[in-house]
């Protein structure tokens, strides 16, 4: 009599979970910016910097709930942009981008939601204040939230165009010219700097705020989830991958 003895079972093989580009770019850019230009449109005539604190106090108190649903709306509108920042940065470490680009990018989105919340809070505040404030504190609050949503917005904005755009050129992340777009927006973004030191340069700060939107939106669409994406060609035109 034979006796057959059967090999041991193998233990069933795991499948390795892929590369893990994140959620779509494009729910928390459309949210940001459908919140961003909100705010925007309600504060449009919010007297200048350079207007007197007297009326400074006078547009607050008699536009104390349009001051309010601003901020509130600014406020709101950080939430999604620190989204979008830090899963572009997920999905650039996804596709094989090391340099710190992806860092620069984190660390820029993530500072410009922080001031457009700082800026969304200062609004509020001073709608609330308004009452019983005086010119010179109306004034103050006015200073700061300009200081947070011009500049203080818009540089850190220039960062995160600049850290996508960047591994976008050299890599063949997206089209070409959407990146140079991105690096040129950038720029701008960046030489709003010299806001605080002269108003000459204002016109870069809706160049940056609009133009950045605009490529947030576009980026959201073009960035590929996976390498393999940009192996098969489905987000560039021709020529090798570096790698």
């Amino acid at each position: 009599m034979t006796s057959t003895s059967s090999a041991p079972a193998r233990p069933a093989m795991r499948r390795r979970p892929g590369p893990q580009g994140g959620p779509p770019l494009l729910i928390p850019a459309l949210a940001y910016g459908a919140l961003m230009i909100a705010a925007v449109v309600l504060s449009a005539r919010t007297p200048q910097p350079s207007a007197a604190a007297t009326a400074v106090l006078a547009y607050q108190r008699s536009h104390h709930t349009q001051l309010q649903v601003a901020g509130f709306l600014s406020f709101g509108a950080s939430a999604p942009l620190a989204i979008w920042s830090a899963t572009v940065y997920r999905r650039l470490r996804t596709l094989g981008v090391t340099a710190p680009g992806a860092v620069i990018a984190l660390t820029g989105g993530l500072l410009a939601a922080t001031s457009l919340a700082l800026s969304g809070l200062i609004g509020w505040t001073s709608a609330q204040v308004a009452p019983i404030a005086n010119p010179a504190l109306a004034r103050a609050l006015a200073e700061l939230g300009f200081a947070a949503g011009s500049a203080g917005f818009v540089v850190p904005l220039g960062l995160l165009l600049a850290g996508v755009s960047v591994p976008a050129v050299i890599q063949r992340l997206t089209p070409r010219p959407w990146a140079w777009f991105g690096l040129t927006v950038a720029a701008v973004s960046l030489l709003a700097t010299f806001v605080l030191l002269t108003g000459a340069l204002d016109p870069t700060l809706p160049i940056g705020r609009f133009g950045s939107l605009i490529w947030l939106v576009g980026v959201s669409v073009l960035l590929p989830h996976h390498r393999q994406e940009l192996r098969s060609g489905a987000v560039r035109e021709t020529g090798p991958i570096a790698s």
